[in-house]
């Protein structure tokens, strides 16, 4: 791994814990992971404790976890105790995006962040897979506001693999489908012939192509390398199981009084999804948080066997026979 080497004298270059560094030069599996979710996405101090079981499990399935954040101005790519401690509770820490990254950088701030930052800074060290709970689509009414994820245009130029659990349900999941194949981004449903709800374990829209196995997906992973062309993320959408979905009665009904109180009240821009994830939440009297863990507890596991299977994989001379 060179990043340090040939860029680690400039100050604002990411930094490399040793133990994720070491599993690099060895080839050794490694999932990045992103600290939004520990310093936003959970109350405290459930956020804490989460966070370390996350990474627990991407160590028992034989991965190296690299938690991701920017700390006092430094980009850094695996956090140790107490800098996963001060993402948990540090109420100051700010929700970075990839555009933040270079003013957090230069300013010295703080800051968790977001799938688009995550996936920028794991690919920018060199890691090949990253674990999360939804990524951000399409806003509904989008002709009328135009309002997208940076998710998606960072993805569309970005060589990582994201376990996922789709996208966001209080988004527009048909345009966000349409969206990620204009942009090129491919999608597989793992061992699903249809799209992840995120809280549920089918949108019902359909997707193009299934595996079943990681080293499937890592078989995938290698013809992208193999094509060459203009670099994109993989989409793995790894539905929750249906014992851990939320009900989907529940889930409808909810959302649906969500969207019609946000219009009511005009809640428009980057207003709209905490409002809506948060009386989701409210009026499901939790079960959409609980669902959420889930979807994000599978990921996890998942993305560390696709990271174990494109090392072996890597490693083998014949694979690429």
């Amino acid at each position: 791994m060179s990043l340090n080497a040939s860029h680690g004298a400039h100050p604002c270059a990411p930094v490399l814990s040793a133990e994720v560094r070491a599993a690099l030069a060895t080839h050794h599996p490694v999932v990045a992971l992103e600290s939004t979710i520990i310093a936003h996405g959970l109350p405290r101090p459930r956020n804490l404790r989460v966070a370390e079981e996350l990474e627990g499990l991407v160590r028992s399935a034989g991965a190296v976890p690299a938690t991701i954040a920017v700390l006092n101005g430094k980009a850094r790519i695996g956090l140790d105790k107490s800098q996963l401690e001060r993402v948990a509770c540090d109420t100051a820490m700010r929700k970075l995006g990839h555009r933040d990254l270079a003013p957090a950088l230069a300013a010295g701030a703080s800051g968790a962040t977001t799938v688009s930052a995550t996936a920028f800074l794991a690919a920018r060290a060199g890691l090949r897979v990253f674990a999360t709970g939804g990524l951000g689509g399409v806003h509904r009414e989008w002709t009328r506001t135009q309002d997208e994820s940076a998710d998606l245009r960072l993805l569309a130029r970005t060589g990582i693999t994201v376990v996922c659990a789709g996208v966001k349900s209080i988004l527009d999941v048909p345009a966000t489908l349409q969206r990620l194949e204009t942009l090129g981004i491919p999608v597989l449903g793992y061992g699903t012939d249809r799209f992840p709800g995120f809280y549920l374990t089918s949108s019902g829209e359909p997707v193009d192509w299934t595996v079943r196995t990681p080293e499937e997906v890592a078989a995938v992973m290698r013809a992208q390398d193999v094509l060459g062309g203009p670099r994109s993320a993989l989409i793995v959408a790894n539905p929750v199981s249906l014992a851990d979905q939320l009900e989907p009665a529940l889930h409808d009904r909810v959302l649906a009084e969500a969207l019609a109180e946000c219009q009511e009240r005009g809640v428009v821009g980057q207003a709209v999804t905490p409002f809506l994830l948060d009386r989701l939440m409210r009026g499901t009297g939790g079960a959409s948080l609980e669902a959420n863990l889930a979807a994000v507890r599978g990921n996890v596991s998942l993305a560390a066997r696709i990271s174990g299977a494109w090392t072996d994989a890597s490693e083998d001379p014949a694979a690429g026979a």
